[in-house]
């Protein structure tokens, strides 16, 4: 229980010390333009009812509301000797596509599975620490869900079965199906996920997308973190998805990006729970999203300013008094920083493990010489899979999107 507890404080909760965002759930947007009808739903959600999501409070995120993900986005680039710009976020203000964001498990609520209360420091923080940066390119869909809690997970690994029970895919997809139906208007989409986030878009993809050749079509990408989709060794497509395949190339559309993320010096060992495919004859994929067509690339990483911010905690370890950049040399006033150069990945594989490679490459200087995020080695970097190529998915977006756009 205690590695699970941590890895809630980890993967969600603030605790850092940092202001909330000011928000006001369920109020239309002052900043940005209203939703306005494209064109008509696809034939397929013409007529959908909502079973929950006409409820403005059961959406962490959308774009006609003023909530979390409006504020408090801008970040310092730390250069390795340890200069300091700041680099305000702007959101787009017509945006080409939209996206649709499942975050991970997060929940601390009682009872195996979580509420409608979505909180800024569990559901809110996390939506905004993977997903929010993604409104520069695109509208960000992101709905509250019942998820798996914290405390059902520890139970179950514990080998006890819960007596509540649930289904969190039921509300993504009646999430997914009032967005079509009443937001969508034919425009491409991109899904973004993470850990439970991630399970709960495969799934919609297997029986939502991937078999349904009229939502297919809209489909701009797909970015899921910390689980795996399963593919013949050395194959695109047709293991777990028979028409959707990875991604191989930039700017390629309709298809899907998924890692999970260990250090290059740490490797997952044979118990790892992420990396390796659960089906016989079948690899889990890894596309490297610095990278999208092969090789190492540089990781783009946007972090908490507050090094000891839940999100980075360790297990084991300890991050007080570290900071992203020596005092000496200025102070970091914004919510995130943004690292270049620090850190690079590469997919690799290692006894029947696939997975990206994070390698840290300390400089000389004022800046920190190290990431942290790290729990034990068969979690790997798991709580950061996201943060770390933050800026590397903003650019793959905005490719894609380009690309959709000429279609």
């Amino acid at each position: 229980m205690g590695l699970l507890v941590a890895l809630a404080a980890c993967s969600s909760g603030r605790s850092d010390g940092a202001e909330d965002p000011s928000t006001t759930k369920g109020t239309q947007k002052t900043t940005t333009t209203m939703l306005q009808p494209e064109g008509p739903a696809i034939d397929r959600y013409a007529g959908y009812e909502s079973a929950s999501y006409d409820d403005p409070s059961h959406w962490v995120c959308r774009p006609d509301q003023d909530d979390i993900c409006d504020h408090g986005l801008d970040a310092t680039v730390v250069e390795a000797d340890g200069t300091l710009t700041v680099e305000p976020f702007t959101p787009s203000a017509d945006p080409p596509v939209d996206c649709f964001y499942v975050y991970p498990t997060i929940s601390r609520d009682k009872g195996a599975y979580s509420d409608w209360e979505a909180s800024d420091e569990e559901e809110g923080y996390v939506t905004l620490n993977q997903a929010a940066r993604l409104q520069s390119e695109c509208r960000l869909f992101a709905p509250v869900y019942r998820q798996g809690t914290l405390g059902g997970l520890a139970a179950r690994i514990n080998g006890e079965t819960p007596d509540e029970q649930g289904d969190p895919y039921a509300d993504v997809l009646d999430a997914f199906r009032t967005y079509m139906a009443e937001d969508n208007h034919g425009r491409g989409v991109v899904l973004i996920g993470h850990s439970q986030g991630t399970g709960m878009l495969h799934q919609l993809i297997s029986e939502e997308i991937d078999p349904n050749p009229d939502v297919r079509k809209l489909l701009v990408g797909a970015y899921l973190a910390g689980g795996s989709v399963s593919v013949p060794e050395g194959k695109a497509v047709g293991g777990d998805f028979d028409s959707v395949p990875l991604c191989t190339k930039q700017g390629e559309t309709g298809c899907v990006v998924n890692w999970v993320t260990f250090r290059s010096t740490s490797p997952p060992p044979s118990d790892s729970f992420f990396g390796r495919s659960g089906r016989d004859g079948l690899a889990a994929g890894c596309v490297n999203p610095a990278a999208v067509g092969g090789g190492s690339g540089d990781l783009d990483a946007y972090l908490p300013a507050n090094s000891e911010a839940s999100i980075l905690s360790s297990l084991g370890t300890t991050t007080k008094g570290t900071s992203w950049v020596d005092p000496s040399a200025g102070g970091v006033t914004t919510p995130f920083v943004r690292l270049p150069g620090l850190v690079s990945g590469a997919c690799e594989s290692t006894g029947g493990f696939h997975y990206l490679a994070a390698t840290v490459h300390p400089d000389p200087g004022p800046r920190a010489d190290d990431i942290v995020g790290d729990l034990t080695p068969q979690w790997g970097l798991h709580l950061v899979d996201v943060n770390l190529v933050m800026g590397n998915l903003v650019s793959d977006v905005k490719a894609q999107a380009k690309t959709y756009a000429g279609n």
